[in-house]
């Protein structure tokens, strides 16, 4: 399969530099998929991960022999959990619980949350040095930076936690945009 490398030696470690890098940030993924109980994606990803790591390992264990290619394997292994957070971020997947605890007017901030086609809950709780009100409002992961941008702008001195939710069910969400929509005809 890889009989070119027996022509061009040199090419191995960066052959098992960048699967490990491919393979690793696939497991990063596959993890955060079987998180979230994605049961058709987890698997998917990981027949990819297995396999490239399988590829990887058959040519070390046939070719390599020397301190470059176990070196670009170390290297690959720890360039891919570097890409791999990196591609969890951008993707922000899933769902999470944001609530926020405010000493000002809370149901000013649930109105302009509502706005931004989110839903929210509003109570009244009591800290430790005066009364707050406290909004609870589940949001797409990827929808946090509007939210933290809209919170930051209400309060300077808000104080919010985020948590990851792993379903959501009955409440006042936006309308998912289809794939499909952009193409529609009448658009």
């Amino acid at each position: 399969m890889f009989d070119f490398l027996d022509v061009y030696p040199w090419l191995l470690p960066v052959i098992i530099f960048f699967g490990r890098v491919i393979d690793v940030s696939l497991g990063t993924l596959r993890i955060i998929f079987v998180s979230k109980g994605e049961k058709y994606k987890a698997p998917l990803i990981g027949f990819v991960e297995v396999f490239i790591w399988v590829v990887v390992i058959s040519q070390i264990l046939s070719r390599a022999n020397d301190m470059v290619a176990y070196l670009s394997y170390a290297a690959g292994y720890a360039t891919g959990n570097y890409v791999g957070i990196l591609l969890e971020q951008q993707i922000a997947y899933g769902i999470v619980l944001c609530r926020i605890y405010t000493r000002k007017n809370g149901a000013e901030l649930v109105q302009i949350i509502n706005k931004l086609d989110f839903g929210a809950t509003l109570t009244h709780g009591l800290g430790s040095t005066d009364a707050v009100d406290i909004i609870e409002t589940v949001i797409d992961r990827k929808e946090m930076k509007t939210m933290e941008r809209t919170l930051n702008e209400f309060d300077k001195n808000i104080f919010y936690v985020v948590e990851d939710v792993r379903t959501r069910q009955n409440g006042i969400f936006p309308k998912r945009k289809s794939i499909l929509a952009q193409w529609r005809l009448g658009k």
